[in-house]
C-alpha cells in the first residue's frame, strides 16, 4: 500500500474543481493542497466535464498540488437548462456516494454547496463510514431559489429542503460560512455559532498584481488607451444583476473616453448581450473569461471594478469578486442592497461606491461623478483597497484560518 494511503484522508466534495474557472472549484483546490501540506490525503470527487462550459473535457484522474482529483463522468451538462444541471447534480451524487464509501483511511469529509445536493452524498458516506463532515457554505438554499421567484417560502420543495438543511446542519461537525449576513441565517435554520466560524473567501493573489495601465498588454490589445475602464468581471448571475448601470451606461454615452467592459459568462450574460445587439452602445464591450494565467492583465486593465449583489441575495451568495478588485488596487464600485458584506467594507474603508438597485438616477450621477475624478484619487483608492486585501483578506491568512478550523 502507498505511503500516502496510511494518511486520514479528507474527501473533498465538488462539482467544480480546478482548472475550471469557477470560483468555488479554486478555492475548494486552495483548501485541499493546504490540507495536503498539513498532512492529510486529499481526495477530491468533482466533474469531468467544465461546469460554464461542458465541451471541455479534463482528464479523468491527475494529481494537482498533491491532491488526488478524480473527475466522474455525466457530472455537468452546463448551465443554461436547470433540468440539465439538475440532473448532472444528482448523478454526481450516486457517483460520490459510490466512490467515497470504499475510501480507505477515511477521516472527514469537506464538502460545499456545489451543487446544493451535494449535501446528500455527504450525508450518506458519512452515515455509513461514521466520518465528520466539514461544511463549508457558499451560498443557500432555498433562499437562493426563494430570492430568485423560482419558489414560494411555503411550497412542498422550500420546507423540504430547509428540513433537509437542518438535519445537515445539525449532522455536521464544523460550518464554515462567508459573512456575518450568512450566518444570521444559517442560524436562523437551526443554531450552530458553537460550531461555526466565520471565513471569507480569499482573493488569488499569487495571480493578481496590482499593474500600471502603461504596459498592461491586456489594455493595449483590447483598445482601452486612453479609455478609463469600469470593469464587471466573473460570473454574470441573474443573483448578481447589472441592469442599472447598463441603464446607466446607456445614458453617459456622451462620456467619449468611459468605457464599460463586462469579461465571463453566466446566465445574465444575455442582458449584457441583449443590449449590444438592440442599442449598439459605443461604450459597453464584453469578453469571455480570460485564463486564469492572464487574469492579473484584465482585472488591471480596468480603473474601477463593478460588483454587483441581487437585492434580496445578502447572506444568501457572496460576491467574491471584490476580493480580486481589490487585489489589483482598483476602487469598487457597488450596486446592491445596503444591508451586505460589501457594505460593511466599503462603511469602513473609503474605497468605493454605492448605488441601490433600480436608482439609474444616482447610478448615472455616480458614474459622471467617477469620471471627473483625477487618476491620481482613483490610484489612492485603489492602493487603500490594496492594503486593506493585504492586511484583511489575505490568502495566506484566510486560508489557514480556514484549514485550521476544519483539520481540528
Amino acid at each position: 500500500m502507498p505511503l500516502s494511503h496510511k494518511k486520514p484522508t479528507v474527501l473533498a466534495l465538488s462539482q467544480v474543481y480546478v482548472p475550471d474557472p469557477a470560483s468555488v472549484g479554486q478555492h475548494m483546490a486552495d483548501a485541499a493542497a493546504q490540507l495536503v501540506q498539513r498532512g492529510f490525503r486529499v481526495i477530491a470527487l468533482t466533474s469531468r466535464r467544465g461546469y460554464e462550459n461542458p465541451a471541455k473535457i479534463y482528464p479523468s484522474r491527475e494529481v494537482i498540488d498533491g491532491v488526488e482529483v478524480r473527475r466522474l463522468p455525466l457530472s455537468s451538462f452546463g448551465k443554461k437548462s436547470m433540468v440539465l444541471r439538475a440532473l448532472a447534480g444528482v448523478l454526481f451524487v450516486i457517483q460520490c456516494i459510490m466512490k467515497g464509501l470504499f475510501v480507505r483511511n477515511l477521516d472527514r469529509i469537506l464538502v460545499s454547496t456545489s451543487p446544493p445536493v451535494c449535501l446528500l452524498a455527504a450525508l450518506a458516506i458519512c452515515f455509513i463510514r461514521h466520518a465528520p463532515i466539514k461544511f463549508w457554505v457558499m451560498d443557500l438554499n432555498p433562499d437562493q431559489l426563494i430570492a430568485l421567484g423560482k419558489t414560494k417560502p411555503g411550497s412542498f420543495l422550500a420546507q423540504m429542503f430547509d428540513r433537509f438543511n437542518r438535519l445537515f446542519l445539525r449532522k455536521a461537525d464544523k460550518i464554515v460560512v462567508l459573512d456575518r449576513f450568512m450566518a444570521d441565517r444559517v442560524n436562523r435554520k437551526t443554531q450552530v455559532t458553537d460550531k461555526m466560524a466565520i471565513i471569507p473567501p480569499w482573493p488569488h493573489e499569487e495571480h493578481l498584481t496590482p499593474l500600471a495601465h502603461e504596459g498592461n498588454p491586456f489594455r493595449a490589445c483590447q483598445g482601452l488607451t486612453g479609455k478609463k475602464v469600469i470593469m464587471f468581471s466573473g460570473n454574470l448571475s441573474i443573483c448578481s444583476p447589472v441592469t442599472t448601470i447598463l441603464q446607466a451606461a446607456l445614458r453617459v454615452m456622451d462620456l467619449e473616453k468611459l468605457l464599460f467592459l463586462f469579461i465571463g459568462g453566466g446566465l445574465g450574460r444575455r442582458e449584457v448581450e441583449d443590449v449590444m445587439i438592440r442599442l449598439h452602445p459605443r461604450n459597453i464591450q464584453m469578453l469571455p473569461y480570460q485564463p486564469l494565467a492572464e487574469i492579473r492583465y484584465s482585472l488591471s486593465a480596468a480603473d474601477i471594478h463593478l460588483v454587483s449583489l441581487g437585492e434580496q441575495m445578502s447572506g444568501i451568495i457572496h460576491p467574491c469578486k471584490i476580493y480580486g478588485a481589490m487585489a489589483v488596487g482598483r476602487p469598487i464600485l457597488y450596486l446592491g442592497p445596503a444591508d451586505s458584506f460589501i457594505m460593511d467594507i466599503l462603511n469602513q474603508y473609503p474605497i468605493g461606491w454605492h448605488v441601490a438597485h433600480g436608482d439609474i438616477d444616482n447610478a448615472e450621477r455616480v458614474i459622471r461623478e467617477i469620471e471627473r475624478l483625477p487618476a491620481e484619487q482613483l490610484s489612492s483608492m485603489g492602493a487603500l483597497a490594496f492594503r486593506v486585501v493585504s492586511e484583511k483578506f489575505s490568502k495566506a491568512k484566510l486560508s489557514a484560518q480556514f484549514c485550521e478550523f476544519i483539520a481540528r
